[in-house]
């Protein structure tokens, strides 16, 4: 039998707050919230089988994509929940009807693919951590042996490994592409002693990620985080 593929989900019952390249958000409203103009205080994240490729959403899904990338989120929350608290609150689909009566109907395209998340302000800087010299950080070093204006050894070849994971911040740009920043610059977009802990928390989650990975036969070159 083959699988339904989820390309986007509809939920009239509730106020769409965003919809990404594979995400679609909801806003959602489970308890009084004074002086907040009526926003809703938590999000339904649901991770549809769309397929995004350089940032263009192709016209055909992978059937239950959704779904796996679902179990994997599901996977690194609890592994990391001893070194920083996330916004999570339920992936159980039965969880989240009882908090969520709207989507009781949904079931079909949202079982297995949702997260009721708690809404938080989001800091406006991507934290990348990067443990190997790939991607746009290849193409920074051999332009001047640096990454974000951390130097680096001479003579490095591509996709080496770094003699320890490097924090490279970016700009979190609300369309288009983000772009590289300095931790120095960063420290201008927000303030410094909360740029110390983002800095602090994604280099250790890299390390315990990269080191449980590893040991499953699998490199982690290079993530990014976004903080709330």
């Amino acid at each position: 039998m083959t699988a339904q593929i989820v390309l986007e989900t509809k939920i009239p019952e509730l106020k769409s707050f965003a919809r990404g390249k594979v995400r679609d958000i909801y806003e959602v409203t489970t308890e009084s919230r004074p002086n907040r103009d009526d926003l809703g205080d938590k999000l339904l994240i649901v991770t549809s089988d769309r397929i995004s490729a350089f940032d263009v959403v192709l016209p055909n899904g992978l059937p239950r994509k959704g779904q796996v990338l679902t179990s994997i989120s599901a996977f690194w929350f609890d592994f990391l929940k001893g070194i920083t608290p996330n916004h999570l609150i339920s992936m159980d689909f039965d969880e989240i009807v009882k908090q969520v009566p709207q989507t009781k109907d949904h079931r079909a395209s949202l079982a297995g693919r949702s997260m009721l998340v708690k809404k938080t302000k989001v800091w406006p800087v991507e934290c990348i951590v990067r443990g190997y010299l790939a991607g746009s950080g290849w193409k920074e070093y051999l332009k001047s042996n640096s990454i974000c204006g951390i130097k680096l050894p001479a003579g490095l070849k591509e996709s080496a490994k770094l003699p320890e994971p490097i924090f490279t911040p970016s700009t979190k740009a609300d369309s288009g592409h983000d772009e590289n920043i300095s931790y120095e610059q960063m420290e201008k977009i927000i303030d410094p002693k909360v740029a110390a802990e983002l800095k602090e928390r994604s280099l250790e989650i890299y390390r315990q990620a990269h080191q449980y990975a590893l040991g499953k036969g699998i490199i982690i070159c290079d993530t990014k985080f976004e903080w709330g």
